[in-house]
């Protein structure tokens, strides 16, 4: 063996979160004993690794060092997980014992079969789009997640089929020996329509409740009997908001992508998820080892999280929403790594007036004590959080057969009212990184734009005597302009008594 030992070096990213660094893989050949050592924080699934590649290496034609291989993940201070690692670590030694030449810079991604073969990955997308943003001009990725790595712009994306293709790309003198490329195994994420408004028959203020939401960005929580359209009203909701931007629509797609959910092309659609009232905080917030994947309420970011039945939902799991509320990011710790994932949603909620649902149809037979224990179950804090407060009724067989031919609004109609609100909103915020009244801060917009005395009278009134905190003050104030936008005028007392009302049925 030569006195000069050739280092071989790969690139590839480490995610925590959306956000991802690059890692360079190292690996020295020396002499010694057969064995292979892998360093740099690895988790469970990258010190396998070995095995696959050294399998991989060998059913492709190459020969893998029968010596000492040390494996160097670099920056070694930072925690790296996931099988995607399998490919720059078995193109690191091919380098290293000459069969792939140095020089060529391009990040890697890839988990090995023991035949050669690539296999699909998860989280393709946000693992391209790190690599973009850190430089890399061309990426290789598994045959299976072409499609899902080139909804990024500005990166050159190469699918490769097997480890043998993959050294070929990247200047590797041998015979190219065609393989049947691994298919997808995971569910594919398909163009989601939204149902239209105009199917919601009665609730004529339950309807302006959810417009006001849409244009104002505001959260909500629909309180009615089973039956009463609150899960109808509340899907209708995506097709109010405005599209997503391109930035948006690829963080939808890359939460979609680390849930195990193939994408294929980039929806614009706001999300809409809706989980089950037995889910865990975990699975709401996100969680997991070193490989932290995000929760609903991130996959919801930049749309809508309906919590249907939410009395029934776990106290911990209503209050672990409160944070990211105000803040619209999540950060999740953990003893091998810290993620931070985005959660700006709009957050609506559907609850039953009592246990049963039959509360005020003279069917109910639930104490007071109990349906004051079944709704005490929201927090007074996420309420607080929560700008507008709409019972739901059930239309009777008479007021359904009555309004059958009235004219109803439009899913298209009333998503240009929101749009013309949202336009005067931005009129009014502009300069600041606000887009939307439930966004904004409240010193700043009761200093910028101060109420006249009679106008904010009724404001001050309910929180001299209690009725709303100074919390509420601000979100009742910003439902107000949202409401004022709508209407395309200034905000009067009317608007504020329509906000309070909203909030918690106060009389203005």
């Amino acid at each position: 063996m030569s006195d000069v030992r050739i280092v071989g070096v790969a690139r590839t990213i480490a995610l925590q979160g959306l956000a991802g660094r690059r890692v360079d893989v190292e690996v020295d050949v020396a002499s010694g004993l057969p064995s292979v050592r892998v360093v740099g924080m690895p988790d469970a699934a990258i010190r396998e690794a070995q095995h696959r590649t050294q399998s991989a290496i060998e059913t492709s034609g190459f020969e893998f060092p029968a010596t000492r291989v040390l494996v160097n993940l670099t920056p070694a201070s930072l925690p790296k997980a996931g099988s995607h690692l399998d490919l720059p670590m078995a193109i690191a030694v091919l380098r290293a014992t000459g069969v792939v030449p140095a020089g060529r810079e391009a990040a890697l991604f890839g988990e090995l079969g023991l035949d050669g073969r690539l296999q699909p990955l998860r989280g393709v997308l946000p693992l391209v789009r790190a690599a973009a943003l850190d430089g890399a001009d061309e990426v290789l990725v598994p045959h299976a997640n072409a499609d899902e790595a080139s909804l990024v712009e500005g990166v050159h994306v190469r699918a490769v089929a097997s480890l043998r293709e993959a050294a070929i790309v990247l200047g590797a003198d041998v015979e190219s020996v065609p393989v049947e490329p691994a298919t997808l195994r995971v569910p594919v994420a398909e163009p989601r329509s939204v149902p239209d408004l105009v199917d919601v028959i009665g609730n004529l203020h339950a309807v302006e409740a959810l417009q006001v939401a849409a244009a104002g960005a505001h959260h909500m929580l629909m309180l009615g009997p089973p039956g009463a359209g609150k899960t109808m009203l509340a899907s209708r909701l995506p097709g109010l908001l405005p599209q997503l931007d391109v930035d948006q629509a690829l963080d939808v797609a890359s939460m979609r992508s680390l849930s195990g959910i193939a994408c294929q092309h980039l929806d614009r659609t706001p999300p809409f998820e809706a989980p089950h009232h037995s889910a865990t905080a975990g699975s709401l917030v996100g969680g997991g080892g070193a490989l932290i994947r995000p929760g609903a309420i991130s996959r919801a970011s930049h749309g809508v999280l309906f919590l249907d039945e939410c009395p029934e939902f776990s106290r911990v799991v209503l209050d672990g929403l409160r944070e990211p509320l105000e803040s619209g990011v999540i950060e999740i710790h953990r003893a091998a790594a810290t993620a931070a994932f985005p959660a700006a949603f709009q957050l609506v909620l559907a609850a039953n007036p009592c246990p049963c649902g039959h509360h005020g149809t003279g069917r109910c037979r639930c104490a007071p004590t109990q349906r004051r224990r079944y709704l005490g179950r929201l927090s007074g804090p996420l309420l607080d959080r929560v700008d507008l407060q709409v019972t739901v009724d059930r239309v009777r067989p008479v007021e359904a057969a009555s309004r059958a031919d009235e004219p109803r609004i439009t899913t298209a109609v009333a998503r240009e009212r929101v749009a013309a609100a949202r336009e005067r909103a931005a009129h009014r915020l502009r300069d600041t990184p606000w887009r939307a009244m439930g966004h904004v801060d409240g010193p700043w917009l009761r200093r910028r734009h101060p109420l006249p005395p009679d106008v904010a009278a009724p404001l001050d009134e309910a929180l001299a005597r209690g009725a709303i905190s100074m919390r509420g003050y601000d979100r009742t104030l910003r439902v107000a302009c949202t409401v004022a936008d709508l209407d395309d005028a200034p905000v009067r007392r009317e608007h504020v008594g329509r906000a309070l009302f909203y909030r918690q049925g106060i009389p203005a």
